[in-house]
């Protein structure tokens, strides 16, 4: 079997140290069916494209590659409903109606949607992997967690509001705690124990996420939540108001709690502040162990029966 795997920045596959998780993702996805079947890769179309025969195209990008190409099998590989959205808007959609799609979702969430934007005749439901980089037999636990909380999400709806929160509510009462976000860069609005540090090396990002506390997460636009599951593998709880996909992924006292309000997500900043230490280690355990069901080894094969 031929498998052509499109990615748009395909110079990330052997260099992923500071790119984000998807990317990181469609690497380890590439050298896995690599050892499988004979998969070549590419990141440009052109019409003269429809020459070159292939019983699979993956594809985690754009749609409209597949209005250039026809296989037996196309898969669009679809990390949030924001892709499907914006490539509707851009009318790249309307040609590929007319090929067989196998469209595989990374999240429940993603299959519940019935709107105009999703009209596959086929949808497989494969979940979401944790990269090799974030994978631990066990978890250390220090006697003595420093009050740090992490926000690690690329989009920032909601962030404005943490930080009002944090500043007049949260360093009033605990002066000592620290509000650590990656992936937005305002560095002009570091004060008051708030700290922007944009996009890190994930080791950087790793070590932070094993002196924090907790990870706030909101999910407004979070169709998969992959840096949520990587925090969880990590032994980080995670402090959501469960929207989207996270409503799936976070448990209350399993592997973080869900905030009904801002006031709610302020009240439980401090109750971790001020967690028992035994109920907070047994918390960190039951989300290491929570993540995983997101392990390569249990997702991976599911790739090999789609494609076999």
């Amino acid at each position: 079997m031929k498998i052509l795997f499109y990615l748009k920045n395909h110079k990330y596959l052997n260099k992923t140290d500071t790119v984000g998780g998807i990317e990181i993702l469609n690497s380890e996805l590439f050298k896995f069916l690599k050892k499988k079947f004979q998969v070549s890769i590419t990141n440009n179309f052109t019409k003269n494209s429809k020459k070159i025969l292939w019983d699979v195209i993956i594809s985690s990008n754009e749609a409209r590659i597949f209005n250039y190409i026809k296989s037996k099998r196309n898969i669009l590989w679809l990390h949030n409903k924001l892709q499907i959205e914006k490539a509707f808007r851009k009318k790249q959609f309307f040609p590929i109606l007319k090929n067989k799609i196998d469209a595989v979702f990374v999240s429940k969430y993603l299959e519940k949607i019935t709107t105009k934007f999703f009209f596959f005749n086929k949808r497989i439901i494969i979940p979401n992997f944790i990269s090799t980089i974030f994978l631990k037999k066990k978890i250390k636990f220090n006697k003595n967690y420093k009050p740090i909380f992490v926000w690690s999400v690329q989009r920032d709806r909601g962030l404005d509001k943490l930080i009002d929160i944090w500043k007049n509510e949260i360093i009033k009462n605990f002066p000592y705690a620290q509000l650590h976000i990656f992936s937005i860069n305002r560095k002009n609005l570091n004060s008051q124990n708030i700290f922007f540090h944009g996009r890190v090396d994930r080791s950087r990002l790793l070590r932070f996420y094993k002196k924090a506390k907790a990870m706030v997460c909101l999910g407004y636009d979070e169709t998969f939540c992959l840096n949520a599951v990587e925090a969880l593998s990590q032994g980080l709880p995670i402090i959501s108001f469960g929207k989207t996909a996270l409503s799936e992924i976070i448990k209350n006292d399993i592997n973080g709690h869900k905030a009904k309000n801002y006031d709610d997500l302020k009240n439980i900043i401090c109750k971790y502040i001020n967690f028992n230490h035994r109920k907070y280690i047994k918390l960190r355990l039951s989300s290491f162990n929570y993540s995983k069901k997101f392990y390569p080894n249990k997702i991976l094969p599911k790739w090999l029966n789609l494609l076999q």
